[in-house]
């Protein structure tokens, strides 16, 4: 069988070493993470693996995971790759953004090397968990790696797709306008709402149904179809009153209203597709 390395054993981290242990196929081996305690912690919901404490402490492992913050990912590469004692395997990132050019110093000490992003919201590596067959995952690198991947992470459940490098961070940018800015948009709603005396109950219920019903409109009809609002049927003197009245009420709230309004009104006026 093989074996998998984990450096960082976040949400992330845990919750794709979960669905490797249930998978069976590759055996989670070595876990470094900040500290003994949450390298433990984790390892409890990951069901397999040995914490170490330095980098020097890792053993060979066909298959390495650097699960860890996008502007650690480089100089753990870094270190990885000063470890002369560890022969050439496969490694990979999670990140979204970055590209597999990131581990540089391992691909020039002949590892193989790649990114691979699972577009899924990992808030909780219990409820990913449950989320996670369907979830779309880019795949970009070394031809070898993603032969690799491919197959690994679509038993898990994923659907692979090839990302190309320069396009990683518009790729990234759609995942945090998808997933990232809803619960902000949500926040200022609620704000918006108690500013203006509405009850916390009634408040924290149309938190359930208007997004229940946002979604379900999007999903139905597509985001054109779901769109509704002034922008939508252009109705621009009642955008340009509540984006005075949003702006004196929070300033940086009003620029993100107004930016939204202009898109909102470009998404009603495009042609809709033709299938």
């Amino acid at each position: 069988m093989k074996t998998i390395n984990l450096i960082g054993c976040g949400r992330v981290g845990q919750t794709l070493g979960r669905l490797l242990t249930q998978g069976g196929q590759i055996r989670v081996q070595d876990v470094l993470t900040r500290s003994s305690t949450s390298a433990e912690q984790a390892l409890a919901f990951v069901g397999a693996g040995r914490t170490v404490c330095q980098m020097t402490d890792l053993r060979p492992a066909d298959l390495w995971l650097l699960a860890v913050p996008d502007g650690q990912i480089a100089p753990v590469a870094a270190a990885l790759a000063a470890c002369d004692s560890l022969p050439p395997a496969t490694v990979f990132h999670a990140s979204g953004a970055l590209s597999a050019d990131v581990l540089q110093p391992l691909h020039d000490k002949r590892w193989q090397v790649a990114s691979a992003h699972c577009l899924l919201s990992f808030a909780s590596p219990p409820l990913a968990l449950q989320q996670f067959v369907g979830t779309p995952c880019a795949l970009e690198g070394d031809v070898l790696a993603l032969a690799e991947l491919r197959p690994l992470f679509t038993r898990l459940g994923a659907q692979c797709f090839d990302v190309r490098a320069q396009d990683k961070l518009l790729y990234h940018a759609g995942a945090v306008f998808a997933t990232n800015f809803l619960p902000v948009l949500q926040d200022l709603a609620e704000q918006l709402w108690q500013h203006s005396g509405m009850p916390l109950p009634m408040v924290q219920r149309l938190r359930a149904s208007l997004l229940q019903n946002a979604v379900n409109n999007i999903t139905a009809l597509g985001p054109q179809g779901a769109l509704t609002g002034p922008a939508a049927r252009g109705d621009m003197v009642l955008v340009a009153a509540q984006g005075q009245a949003v702006q004196q009420w929070n300033a940086n709230a009003g620029q993100a209203y107004q930016a939204l309004s202009a898109l909102a009104r470009s998404l009603a006026q495009r042609e809709p597709p033709i299938f």
